[in-house]
């Protein structure tokens, strides 16, 4: 196959554009320069772009993929401005049977009141009702729910671990599949070839289940709790282990919580350690001598302190092991901490459109000090650290545009950048998607450039957004190739 009349981008520095892309099964034959004469001398089908633009697929670097998908067809809170509005809505859908259930909520932004047990009980009735918040870091229980679980609190709000396992009805295995299916095709839909799945519970059967099949539509790299790794241990798991679309991917520890919920981990003290330097460490050195990789939830400045501490303390034994170390969020950064990502080697893992939602907060809760240390995307670059894009799917859309729009305009609707200094050239936000992405799970050799030998992923998009950034907003996704399969949108168009 050919691909030409249109831009198209390799990623690579080496040599940025062809002219031309040749695919031979499901890998690059090599691209075609117009000084090497007429393409279509070489190959059978050949695709006519007629100016549309070609990229490496993207992958999204940060994703809790089963949660995603289930929560897509459930109650979304994240359109209500206030208290009144969420009510609202949750009143609209409350007659029924069963748990109600729903998500997206961000309390920061109600100017009428704060969640609580009572005023859900006004809408809800009987029937038990959890709504998680925006973060997935708090999570809001009416008085039934709290009687069919025996777990009480005061207010209905329960946060961090106590959120975490609060006991809600498991969704049928049936319906997870169906969900992963669906979730698939949509993440294919938005360009989306690979994904670093961070789900918690639940998930990595499922993405055996379809490897075995051969019904995987994404390249998964998955990630397990970091209490599981006695386990994983006693298995002889290492990361990396697996096939060429699904592998095991690092052990997730957590430090803190999260800006929204206001249980980030700040170098003033504010917020929860849910997780001390020293027992990361610990961690860090038992998943090394197993071969396993480590990524650590950090937001907070004194999160991402404390981990990179401990990356530090540590770097004997994951240097020998040959682990990449991450950082999932990097959000908040002391100037101090900026180039140590770089000197240690630990990929800042982040989320940019989170700038649009969480800006608000941090702004309003911590002042301009911390509303400045957020999000030094371009600070990360500028130091030389490895950086990769993800979208914490489901608290952002899982949809790699609307992450490489917010870090080239620090904006996603009609307001002002937020703290411009820190955009970033668009050639660089679409390199975090796709070839930086692959070099976080060890893969840069064989994908996430559009070089001869590496697998064919590649998006087709109906705007050239590396000449023309201006136009990010407004571009779509026209077609989706995987492994030199056609996912989403095959030609002709």
């Amino acid at each position: 196959m050919i691909l030409r009349n249109g831009p198209i981008y390799t990623m690579d520095p080496r040599l940025p554009r062809v002219a031309a892309l040749s695919i031979a099964g499901g890998r690059i034959a090599g691209g075609v320069d117009v000084r090497e004469g007429d393409a279509d001398t070489v190959g059978h089908e050949r695709v006519d772009l007629d100016g549309r633009c070609v990229l490496p697929g993207f992958t999204d670097s940060h994703v809790h993929f089963l949660d995603w998908a289930i929560e897509r067809s459930r109650l979304d809170l994240g359109p209500a401005e206030s208290l009144a509005e969420a009510l609202r809505a949750v009143g609209a859908v409350a007659a029924g049977e069963g748990w109600l259930l729903g998500h997206g909520w961000l309390a920061a932004r109600w100017p009428d009141g704060s969640p609580s047990a009572a005023r859900l009980d006004e809408v809800t009735g009987e029937r038990p009702a959890a709504l998680w918040a925006h973060d997935h870091h708090t999570l809001w229980v009416n008085s039934a729910a709290m009687v069919a679980t025996g777990v009480r609190s005061p207010d209905g709000i329960f946060q961090e671990w106590d959120a975490w396992r609060f006991p809600l009805p498991a969704p049928a295995h049936a319906e997870k599949m169906r969900a992963v299916r669906d979730g698939m095709a949509e993440a294919n839909a938005r360009g989306v070839v690979g994904v670093h799945d961070k789900q918690a519970r639940g998930g990595r059967e499922i993405w055996q289940r379809m490897d075995a099949d051969r019904r995987l539509r994404l390249r998964v790299s998955m990630s397990m709790p970091l209490d599981s790794l006695p386990a994983a241990r006693e298995l002889e798991l290492r990361t990396g282990f697996g096939s060429h679309l699904l592998r095991v991917g690092p052990m997730k520890a957590f430090m803190d919580g999260t800006l929204g919920s206001s249980t980030a981990w700040m170098l003033d003290g504010s917020g929860d350690q849910l997780l001390s330097r020293d027992e990361l460490e610990a961690g860090i050195r038992a998943a090394a001598r197993a071969g396993l990789g480590i990524a650590v939830h950090a937001i907070g400045d004194g999160a991402n302190r404390s981990a990179l501490d401990a990356f530090e303390r540590t770097r004997d034994a994951w240097e020998d092991a040959l682990i990449r170390p991450r950082i999932e969020h990097a959000q908040c950064l002391d100037p101090a901490d900026v180039p140590r990502f770089a000197e240690l080697g630990v990929i800042a893992s982040m989320q940019p459109a989170m700038i649009a939602s969480d800006r608000d907060v941090a702004d309003e809760r911590w002042g301009p000090r911390a509303a400045e240390a957020a999000f030094r995307i371009a600070d990360l670059f500028d130091s030389g650290a490895h950086v990769i894009f993800g979208s914490d799917a489901p608290i952002e859309p899982l949809d790699p545009l609307s992450s490489i729009t917010a870090a080239v305009h620090r904006t996603l609707d009609d307001r002002e950048a937020w703290h411009p200094d820190q955009r970033i050239p668009v050639a660089d936000a679409v390199q975090a998607h796709t070839a930086a992405a692959a070099f976080a799970v060890g893969d840069e050799r064989w994908r996430g450039c559009l070089l001869p030998g590496h697998a064919a992923d590649l998006v087709v998009l109906d705007t050239d957004v590396i000449a023309h950034p201006e136009r990010l907003s407004q571009a779509q996704v026209v077609a989706t190739m995987l492994d030199g399969r056609w996912v989403h949108g095959a030609p002709p168009w």
